[in-house]
């Protein structure tokens, strides 16, 4: 993957079961490229394991986690068989708006950034 990201191929896939290492082969080739990176979870779940993992594996690294910062969210709706009108509803999850905060503050102010989302 390294060698591949070195050649400029803009596409790769790392495929793997649950611990067989995907993890830490995308350190290796973090660490190899010395660049911002941008790692993409499909949930908060994932993104909160990873944002762990990263840390330990980058202790001197600006790790950041940037994902939703609602513990729930309702947007408002509208029910035109009962002439009903849902107000939006939200509850913000202040911890996890500071890490999105110190994620884009990185982001300006090192190079050795990896932010998890």
């Amino acid at each position: 993957m390294t060698e591949a990201l070195k050649r400029g191929d803009r596409y790769q896939t790392l495929l793997g079961v649950t611990g067989s290492g995907k993890t830490f082969t995308m350190a290796n080739v973090i660490q190899a490229a010395a660049r911002p990176t941008l790692v993409i979870s499909h949930n908060k779940t994932l993104a909160a394991q990873l944002y762990g993992e990263f840390k330990s594996f980058f202790p001197e690294n600006a790790v950041g986690y940037f994902v939703s910062y609602y513990d729930y969210y309702q947007p408002e709706a509208y029910v035109p068989q009962t002439n009903t009108y849902i107000e939006k509803d939200a509850s913000i999850n202040d911890d996890i708006d500071r890490l999105r905060l110190a994620a884009t503050s990185a982001l300006f102010e090192r190079r050795d950034v990896i932010i998890v989302a």
